[in-house]
């Protein structure tokens, strides 16, 4: 074996390729261990779930197809560059049905016309002999050359049981059946190669959402470049109903887009200028013109399609379980064969033919096609359908996990609630002051101001065409954590908490009734502030973070999902954030939290619940991420830390994804359960067929391939789950 490099080596030296033509797991490893030999190689890594390999070291695509001779496999590297016009390189060739299953046509061909020889001729005769040797051979070479392989190298596969099998059926003169189980044999294979594309199409389909081709005006001319040609700060130019091909910023136009492919929302939503956009999104309606952002290679699709590779290729729990249990497995189903084939003619005076026959089947029924396949169709299934759905999940493992949470904690701001503060109350309390002069004055006073509020209450005024930009602010001034004041029109006006003003008016003149509505907002989840000047209070606002809609429903249907424990998080005080709370339904809440406080209370649950999930934008929150047991990041389309930082992303910053996910992870790990219970247990049944010597090569082979295909199509409707089921 090659020696491991440092890590620092193998960032420098990594090459991906992708690879066509694998059938099996089995063979993705056996591939895998051929790279790792080559001279120049110090290491390489197959992800058999997005059909890549990576590989440390120098080497070129002729080294690696002739490591992956035994299968005939097709290698390209996964960034080659062609010809814009051409193919790209990853696409593979549609070959005619009866062009790619050749072999296994002209190997029943033959089987057929041997049947037909053993009728006319009788089993014995010479032709019929020679005719399904010729099935044999014709369907069953590249079986035959790998397994012969293994053995010499004592490397137990299902390739090397099922050769050892054909061999002694041959031995023993069972033509027939042995060319019968060739041909089921790769009938198998075929189907479980079907599968696994299936499963790949959700992938494969992501990467042609997004054009190869973008119409950009470059020095007064428009022209169409290759998206790898386009560089940041092109113009790219997009008309109603095309896709948009490269991330980018609007500086010209107005549409509704699609952003289905990216958010799983299929509801347009309205951009304009200074609006981000994404490639491999729809521009409905609008003639844009959009500076690109970023390189093809940084764009979020491409991310998106590089991380749910990347996620595929992760082993989850149960696949780790499987691959242990196969390499123990294969050695001992050959031991139990040998057993069966001399034990009872040795000791019991049993027929050798009989017993050998029964053997030889015993073989073929340990093929572990069936269990190999049972855990990666469905971790493929699964991750690629919700990366279709708009949640980026990172790998088996936390797919997994998921489906095994007992309490999920929030942060506040942005998750359960939108993070957009909006004015909720505005009243004047005097009738003589006009409310418009009242709010042009106050919002004057905030436009000048950094308090996070102050944004809110210039929208209010922007909303209702009342202008503030162009008032007069004199000795404008800043009080520390209690307001402002600024002088306008010769009057100094204040505007700041409760608390200001109980210190800026004597007791008798600030109005108790007053002190009871800012107390009734407060527990209504908003933050009340008062405007008014040293002698009097003129009006009130109030500012509240809006609470998303979704948010209660979701709350209620992750605990209809048993999720026992939900937890809501938050640096607000006491009151607001108990009024929040309470609307939402969360069982807990912990309010005037630090970030460190976020990361102890995680801990604490932990502790107590041992699944904790933490819902947070992925900025702020990383720390209490990093240590639940999975980390589910709002808001994915947009930020690149959530991307980066987070277990899972729900792209279209959208919490209703989150009860879809932990359905699709409960799915996934009674399918896996279920195909692993049911690839084992047709197993022993058929076994158990020895005793009274029901056995046989038929039988075998048609219980494997039953079990294969059974595990397959089971794991396949995880493609199908709905967020509406």
């Amino acid at each position: 074996m090659a020696n491991q490099p440092h890590e620092g080596e193998k960032k420098e030296n990594k090459s991906v390729y992708r690879v066509q033509g694998f059938t099996c797991a089995n063979c993705a490893g056996k591939f895998e261990d051929n790279v790792k030999n080559l001279p120049g190689v110090q290491d390489a890594k197959v992800n058999f779930g997005a059909s890549k390999i990576s590989v440390y070291g120098e080497v070129s695509t002729e080294e690696l197809e002739k490591a992956g001779s035994f299968e005939n496999l097709k290698v390209s590297a996964e960034h080659g560059r062609k010809d814009p016009k051409s193919e790209e390189p990853d696409k593979e060739e549609k070959i005619p049905f009866y062009k790619k299953h050749s072999t296994l046509l002209y190997s029943t061909l033959f089987m057929a016309l041997g049947f037909l020889s053993m009728f006319v001729n009788g089993n014995e005769n010479i032709v019929t002999a020679l005719l399904f040797i010729t099935s044999m051979l014709v369907g069953g070479l590249s079986l035959f050359r790998v397994g012969l392989q293994n053995l010499v190298r004592f490397q137990f596969d299902m390739r090397t049981l099922m050769t050892v099998a054909v061999i002694g059926g041959v031995i023993i003169g069972e033509w027939a059946e042995v060319a019968i189980v060739v041909i089921l044999f790769a009938i198998s294979e075929a189907l479980e190669r079907f599968s696994m594309d299936r499963a790949r199409q959700s992938i494969s389909s992501l990467m042609d959402i997004a054009p190869k081709e973008a119409l950009v005006r470059r020095n007064g001319q428009e022209m169409t470049v290759h998206v790898n040609d386009i560089a940041i700060g092109d113009v790219m130019v997009v008309k109603p109903g095309q896709k948009i091909a490269m991330d980018g910023v609007i500086v010209n136009g107005y549409s509704a887009i699609n952003q289905a492919a990216i958010t799983g929302e299929s509801v347009p939503v309205e951009k304009t200028v200074d609006d981000e956009v994404f490639a491999g999104t729809l521009n409905e309606e609008g003639f844009l013109e959009v500076e690109i952002t970023k390189l093809v290679e940084d764009t979020t699709i491409s991310k998106i399609i590089h991380l749910v590779e990347e996620a595929q290729g992760e082993r989850a729990p149960s696949q780790a379980f499987v691959d242990k249990f196969a390499r123990y497995y294969t050695p001992i189903i050959m031991v139990i064969a040998a057993l069966v084939a001399i034990g009872p003619p040795l000791f019991f005076n049993g027929s050798w033919e009989t017993w050998v026959y029964q053997g030889l089947a015993v073989l073929v029924v340990g093929c572990p096609c069936a269990l190999v396949i049972s855990t990666p169709i469905s971790i493929v299934s699964a991750i690629g359908n919700s990366a279709k759905k708009g949640v980026l999940i990172k790998g088996g493992v936390y797919l997994e996990e998921i489906g095994g949470l007992k309490a999920i904690a929030f942060d506040k701001t942005g998750t359960l609630t939108k993070g957009i503060p909006v004015v909720t109350n505005y009243r004047v309390l005097n009738d003589q002051i006009n409310e418009r002069e009242m709010l042009s004055i106050i919002t004057a006073l905030e436009y000048r101001s950094q308090h996070p509020l102050a944004s809110a209450i210039m929208k209010k005024a922007d909303d209702e065409g009342v202008s503030y930009t162009d008032v007069l602010v004199e000795d404008f001034s800043s009080i520390t954590g209690k307001g402002i004041k600024g002088k306008v029109n010769g009057i100094t006006y204040y505007v700041g908490s409760p608390n200001l003003f109980k210190e800026l008016l004597s007791a008798s003149t600030f109005n108790k009734g007053l002190e009871q509505d800012v107390t009734t907002l407060q527990e209504q989840g908003k933050t009340a502030m008062l405007i008014g000047t040293d002698a009097k209070i003129l009006a009130i606002i109030a500012v509240a973070d809006e609470v998303r809609e979704s948010s209660k429903d979701v709350i209620q249907k992750l605990h209809k999902a048993g999720i026992k424990k939900t937890v809501m998080l938050t640096g607000d005080n006491k009151s607001t954030a108990n009024a929040i709370g309470g609307h939402v339904g969360v069982t807990d809440v912990q309010s005037e939290l630090l970030p460190q406080d976020k990361l102890d209370v995680i801990k604490q649950l932990r502790s107590e619940y041992d699944n904790v999930a933490m819902v947070g934008d992925g900025v702020n929150d990383a720390p209490a991420l990093a240590a639940s047991t999975v980390g589910i990041a709002m808001g994915g389309a947009g930020t690149d830390t959530a991307l980066e930082t987070a277990d899972v992303a729900l792209m279209g910053d959208d919490l209703k994804k989150l009860p879809f996910t932990v359905k699709l992870s409960r799915k996934t790990l009674n399918i896996i359960k279920a195909n692993i219970a049911f690839a084992i247990g047709i197993k022993i049944i058929a076994l158990l067929l020895v005793i009274p010597g029901w056995l046989t090569l038929w039988i075998a082979i048609l219980s494997d391939m039953g079990a294969t295909l059974l595990v397959a199509l089971n794991s396949l409707r995880l493609m199908r789950v709905g967020e509406d089921e």
